[in-house]
């Protein structure tokens, strides 16, 4: 009986579990089919080497010379309302974005695994109250918290932005992978692994988390733009962390100037819809590839 469920545990872990390099060579394979996809893939990584090239690239962003000059040969974005070099203040903004972006999914996949692996394993009450907490905070409007949150604690910290937003948005994540694990837990090598007596948490951890991480990334991937918005949004209102370049605080300065200097909010503005268009279009051909079927938000 033993040979038996050892053989048939095997034979699902080849079918689960194929060798990294042959993975990741058919998501490639079947991601480079679409240009769109690829031309978000492009985005992201130039995006992300602009951010970390940004000392080497870009010129201090904090040197001041004449005020609101337009797009010229020396400042190809202009310079804003304190006569800092625009394309210097969108190259050091990309990494303050990208942070927030990739701090905040961070977080949020951390709590939302949590409850999501938690409730979907064990189901019965445990899952009824954790996903009656999940529907309460999902009903709540998430930048209404968020304003609400940092007005109450008055702490305009980057910091203390990622967390709250990393803290309200693991809800969405925590449904989803419920779902895939109520399904992954009646498999065939599941039920195998816990009559050969491992435990829940191995089981968890070693046969169910691996088959839900191609979900996992593509919502990462999706969600990343979203908080992104979320920190411009929030800054843009007077409730972001100035001291830093991000580009709603970019935004913000430029508001008052939209008409006469254009430049000032029409270039962090581009630098946020190319950043959104390239996570969406890199996480919906990832989607594809991995042949994920849970929508995002």
């Amino acid at each position: 009986m033993d040979n038996s469920l050892n053989t048939e545990l095997e034979a699902e872990t080849k079918v689960y579990k194929p060798s990294r390099a042959t993975r990741l060579f058919t998501i490639w394979r079947k991601l480079k089919r679409s240009r769109l996809a690829v031309s978000g893939l492009g985005i992201v990584i130039f995006l992300s080497l602009i951010a970390v090239l940004a000392p080497i690239i870009a010129p201090d962003p904090n040197l001041m010379g004449v005020a609101r000059l337009p797009p010229s040969v020396e400042h190809p974005f202009g310079t804003d309302s304190r006569g800092r070099n625009m394309l210097s203040l969108v190259i050091y903004g990309a990494r303050v974005s990208l942070y927030v972006g990739f701090g905040s999914v961070a977080l949020e996949l951390l709590i939302g695994l949590g409850f999501g692996m938690i409730a979907g394993y064990f189901g019965g009450i445990i899952d009824e109250i954790l996903m009656r907490i999940t529907d309460v905070i999902m009903t709540l409007p998430e930048l209404l918290l968020l304003i609400l949150a940092v007005s109450i604690f008055e702490v305009k910290s980057i910091h203390y932005i990622i967390l709250i937003m990393g803290v309200i948005g693991w809800p969405f994540v925590a449904r989803v992978v419920r779902s895939e694990f109520l399904t992954l837990r009646e498999r065939t090598y599941v039920e195998a692994a816990h009559s050969m007596g491992a435990s829940s948490w191995r089981i968890i951890i070693h046969h169910i988390l691996p088959n839900t991480l191609s979900t996992i990334v593509v919502i990462a991937t999706m969600e990343i733009p979203w908080y992104i918005f979320y920190e411009a949004s929030l800054t843009f209102l007077g409730f972001g962390d100035p001291s830093t370049a991000s580009w709603g605080v970019l935004l913000e300065l430029g508001a008052d100037y939209i008409r006469a200097q254009w430049w000032m909010v029409t270039f962090p503005g581009l630098a946020l819809f190319f950043t959104s268009l390239g996570f969406n279009l890199f996480g919906d051909g990832l989607r594809d590839a991995l042949d994920v079927k849970q929508s995002v938000r």
